[in-house]
Parts: C-alpha cells; structure tokens; sequence
C-alpha cells in the first residue's frame, strides 16, 4: 500500500482516501499503482458490494504530480510506455463494482476525469472542477472525450475539456456529473450513507443494470488507448514543451 494513500473496507464498501496533503494529493506512479490493485483486487470478492474514492484535508486532488508523470510517461528512447496511470484508466474502464466519489476542494485533471466513471458522485460546496489539458498543450485522457459529452452534451463538455472552464459543485451538478452537493462537514457521512444505500440492493441485479447503464468496456479501453497514443504525441509537441518550460519556471520562482 502507498503511504500516500489508504484502503479500507468498511463492511460492504472498500474506501479508498488519498493522503497526501503536502502536494495536494498529486497522484504519483506508486498511488496509481495502489489505486488500480485496490479496484482490481475488488472484482471477484463478493464481500465489497461498492467502491469509494475520496480525499483528505480539503482536497480531492490536484491532478498529476506533473515531475514524477514525466519521468513516467516516455522510456529511454522517447517512445510513450503504458503507465500505471494507463493501468489505472484500465482499471476504472472494467470496474464492474458501484463506484462514488466524495470530492472536496480541487478536484484538477484526473480528478474531474475519473468521476465520469463513477456512479454517484457527492461534492461540498467548496469543490471546484477543472481539466487544464490543452493549457498545457496536450488532450484529454481517461476516456473523458468519450464520457464528458455524454453526461453533461457537447457544449459544456467542450468548455470544460477544451476551453479549461472551471466549474463550482453547483455548476458540476448542474452539468450533470454530480449528484448532490452538501456542507464540507457532511460529505463523508453523505457519501457513505450513498454506499450503505447501495450495499442494501440485490447485488446480481445491481450489477447487471449497471452494465447496461454504462458503454462497454471495450468501448472506453479503445478510447483510452486512442487518447492515450494522442496524449504521448503532444508530450513532445512544441505547444506542450512551451507549456511545461512556464510550469516549472513559476515553480521555481
């Protein structure tokens, strides 16, 4: 298990609460790792009827942590390699367990992409969403380009994925991807009174609806792959090598 992340099962509901707070829990290759076992691993034990992914200390997180996402991205001779973020997308695509989310504060790149594979999302009122992708030269991943217009239609989608509008909870719900939106201090025990409700379905039959609900699997697998193979591209475009160069220049300064 990561240090930065941990993973319990709460009775009929595995949590999975990212813990990095001095980085605003930016995802590392190691926490997609641990993020991807956790769901893999959920699969076949019948005992977790439902899956959670939740933050800490304010925020659910900034996205990728963009030094250690670029030593991962490319191998030695600079050609894209399958990452455990790639590995996560995967996971999430063929997750066949209820998933929600409970999103305070930032919720940056992956973490508005990702709730498009959720099945309930719950956000506080200081939860904002933001995919600043083509800032930064590069594509949407995670499936968004698939899943975004087909829960929020094309416009909107298009002023989040590609004009990198932000969005209030209250704008995200109004959207389409967030289900409701409650005080800072209720959202824990909001998202897992939305598990335990859940839990208490016939799971088989719970199952079988989701599936019909969603696009197949292989659908978002393709997509992923095709964004991913695009994403690799722009990495070494000159709009992306600009992006990146102001980045890490302001960071440093």
């Amino acid at each position: 298990m990561s240090g930065h992340l941990t993973v319990t099962d709460d009775e009929a509901t595995r949590v999975i609460t990212l813990r990095r707070p001095e980085k605003k829990n930016a995802l590392t290759q190691e926490m997609y790792r641990t993020l991807s076992e956790a769901i893999d691993s959920a699969q076949d034990n019948a005992a977790i009827r439902c899956l959670m992914i939740t933050g800490s200390a304010g925020v659910f997180t900034s996205g990728n942590d963009l030094d250690d996402f670029l030593k991962a991205g490319l191998d030695a001779s600079g050609a894209p390699r399958v990452s455990n973020a790639t590995n996560f997308l995967y996971a999430l695509a063929r997750n066949g367990k209820p998933l929600i989310a409970a999103v305070d504060g930032l919720a940056i790149g992956i973490g508005t992409t990702l709730l498009f594979h959720c099945d309930h999302v719950l956000a506080s009122t200081s939860a904002t969403f933001s995919t600043p992708f083509i800032q930064l030269g590069l594509v949407p991943e995670g499936a968004s380009s698939l899943l975004a217009p087909r829960a929020m239609g094309h416009h909107r989608a298009f002023s989040m994925l590609v004009m990198g509008r932000k969005l209030s909870a209250e704008q995200a719900r109004e959207a389409g991807f967030v289900n409701d939106v409650v005080a800072p201090d209720q959202l824990e025990a909001a998202a897992r009174k939305a598990a335990q409700e859940i839990c208490a379905l016939p799971a088989e039959a719970v199952a079988i609806s989701r599936k019909l609900l969603r696009p197949p699997a292989e659908d978002l697998t393709t997509r992923i792959d095709q964004e991913t193979k695009l994403f690799s591209e722009r990495m070494k475009s000159s709009e992306a090598i600009a992006a990146f160069t102001r980045f890490f220049s302001r960071k440093k300064g």
